[in-house]
């Protein structure tokens, strides 16, 4: 990182993950000047590896994002250290404030901050998060596959995340957790795939060397397990475009909230961008990437539409 700065650019993109690099590399290859502000807390910072994205399969993720602050700054962009905790309209740009009291101006806005993983409260479980505790099968199926798996209710979709695991491991257990037993349709799909059920509240994941060995219940029973499932509520890290008047929205499938925009990532406020989980929700690392570079490519062409326009009023006057 760098504490290196302008006072004004074209872009400046808030966040920096995958979208948020992707798009200022996009940008700084369009000859755009461009500041990423990235405030160091990477949802995926617990996983060991990135996961799905081609020839960078199994990469750290902070050897991924090592390797985008590099790539930007080839092409003359800059990356900082640093937390933005507002922007607000000045004229035809934006002024954007840092939590160190710096502000840099801004002719458009790329907000990639991503969301937050709010998990069950059961004791343990948050230490385990993105080791043996998980969610997704196409991020951390594989390297669970033949475990025996927990998946703990904790929303509608409890028996689509159990049936779903099924196939990375036969011996999949869901955890009721309190809530209903599966009854008719859901309760013969599980049956059908040897899906086992267990009525109880969880209390805690047990460890033992370091490593996931069960869930225990309410009641003292123990379920042993190798690894568990669970399906957070997510919820984007808006805060930012709350002061620009973007509020969440819940997301169609239930899973939490996000911020609303065009499939190009444009939003409701003219000259601000979106991309990656906090307006997708479900987007995994390689998804996040690529809308970073749709919404860049769009940005720029919104630019271009600006700077001809003022190509042609100065012809006109001259």
């Amino acid at each position: 990182m760098t504490d290196e700065m302008q006072d004004d650019y074209d872009v400046v993109v808030v966040g920096g993950g995958a979208a948020g690099l992707s798009g200022a590399l996009t940008l700084g290859r369009s000859r755009r000047s461009v500041l990423v502000v990235d405030a160091g807390e990477p949802r995926n910072a617990p996983a060991d590896g990135v996961h799905n994205f081609l020839t960078r399969d199994g990469t750290p993720p902070a050897e991924l994002a090592a390797l985008g602050r590099a790539e930007v700054r080839r092409y003359g962009g800059h990356v900082v250290e640093g937390r933005v905790t507002a922007a607000e309209r000045d004229g035809d740009r934006f002024a954007v404030g840092l939590d160190d009291g710096r502000t840099v101006g801004a002719r458009r806005l790329l907000v990639t901050t991503g969301l937050v993983d709010e998990l069950p409260e059961v004791d343990g479980l948050r230490a385990r998060w993105g080791r043996d505790v998980l969610h997704c099968p196409y991020c951390h199926g594989w390297e669970v596959r033949d475990q025996t798996l927990g998946v703990l209710a904790s929303g509608p979709r409890a028996v689509h995340q159990a049936l779903l695991f099924s196939q990375w491991s036969p011996d999949v257990t869901l955890l009721l957790n309190g809530q209903p037993a599966p009854d008719g349709t859901e309760a013969e799909d599980l049956a059908a795939r040897a899906i086992r059920v267990v009525e109880g509240a969880v209390a805690a994941v047990e460890i033992a060397d370091d490593r996931l060995t069960g869930a225990r219940l309410a009641d003292g029973r123990v379920v042993p397990l190798q690894a568990l499932v669970v399906m957070p509520r997510f919820v984007a890290r808006s805060a930012v475009l709350a002061s620009l008047g973007l509020e969440p929205v819940p997301h169609p499938m239930g899973v939490g909230e996000m911020i609303p925009a065009e499939p190009t990532g444009m939003t409701a406020v003219p000259g601000v961008w979106v991309a990656g989980n906090v307006t997708d929700l479900m987007a995994q690392v390689m998804g996040s990437a690529a809308a970073g570079v749709m919404a860049a490519a769009h940005l720029n062409a919104d630019l271009i539409s600006e700077d001809t326009a003022r190509a042609v009023a100065a012809r006109r006057a001259a």
